[in-house]
């Protein structure tokens, strides 16, 4: 009886997959909701108390203070860049997982049907790893952009955008991305899984044929939200409610029908935001 039951729940492949990525995605949020409190706590009060040795130091201006202020308080050294690279992994996965689920639910199921019919794929998880893995390669090109972007001083001790023309800048790209189109050809793969896969030569029975094809849609996926992902470079990398508003866009913008016009509105609405922005308002 015990076997019988261990079969049965073995069946409910979608089930176990689905239980899977929510639990990876809650996993996720919690170490970003930890992180931010931790580095809330770390970075704010060392801030507050290099100001004031400052002050007492010697008179400085309010900008040489502040850039004096943001360029010592994130040292980066190799560990810092392992922390960084591992926090923007984490919350990649945290953003993407939910948006990925349809696709590899897909995928278990026909790997469901294709074992049934003894011609089995390889299991759901290398599907599942290429496209993190993809995720996980952005992430490493968000780091050292990350990195560059400090060295310039154009981002706050919280990783949120210190120039308003900065700010500006990068939500007039981001809308002006949203109308062009590599990111209709993009986010088409994404709507479409199944045509995806018959595109890209069907579902794969070997485990690296089954990784490089999850490989291949998470760089479809990149290819249609990285502008999205710069904009958490203007909110703040930190910023819970920001980093949640962009995640429930790129969900949106995967499930809802393809007719409907999301991406053209949300980049006309970010085109208006960043001109406001140039124009002196507060972001």
């Amino acid at each position: 009886m015990a076997s019988t039951a261990l079969e049965i729940t073995l069946r409910r492949d979608r089930l176990i997959v689905g239980a899977a990525l929510a639990a990876l995605t809650v996993v996720s949020w919690l170490y970003i909701l930890w992180l931010v409190e931790t580095m809330d706590m770390g970075m704010t009060m060392p801030a507050g108390d290099m100001t004031s040795s400052m002050q007492d130091a010697a008179p400085m201006n309010d900008m040489a203070m502040g850039e004096t202020v943001m360029a010592g308080l994130h040292p980066w050294s190799f560990t810092y860049f392992v922390f960084m690279f591992v926090m923007w992994a984490v919350m990649m996965v945290g953003m993407m997982t939910p948006s990925a689920a349809p696709m590899i639910l897909i995928y278990a199921r026909v790997g469901r049907a294709a074992e049934e019919k003894g011609r089995p794929l390889a299991a759901t998880g290398f599907f599942a790893g290429g496209y993190l893995l993809a995720w996980t390669a952005f992430s490493l090109i968000a780091t050292l952009g990350q990195w560059a972007l400090e060295q310039a001083l154009l981002l706050t001790p919280m990783m949120a955008s210190a120039s308003a023309l900065f700010s500006g800048l990068v939500l007039i790209a981001a809308g002006l991305f949203q109308w062009t189109p590599q990111k209709d050809a993009c986010l088409s793969h994404c709507q479409a899984p199944l045509a995806f896969v018959h595109a890209h030569g069907g579902f794969r029975r070997e485990p690296l044929g089954a990784l490089a094809l999850g490989f291949h849609h998470g760089l479809y996926c990149i290819g249609c939200c990285w502008a999205l992902m710069a904009l958490l470079f203007v909110g703040g990398v930190m910023n819970v409610l920001w980093i949640a508003a962009i995640a429930i866009f790129v969900l949106a913008e995967k499930l809802l029908p393809p007719r409907w016009p999301v991406s053209r509105v949300a980049g006309g609405v970010l085109i208006a935001f960043g001109i406001w922005v140039l124009a002196g308002g507060a972001l």
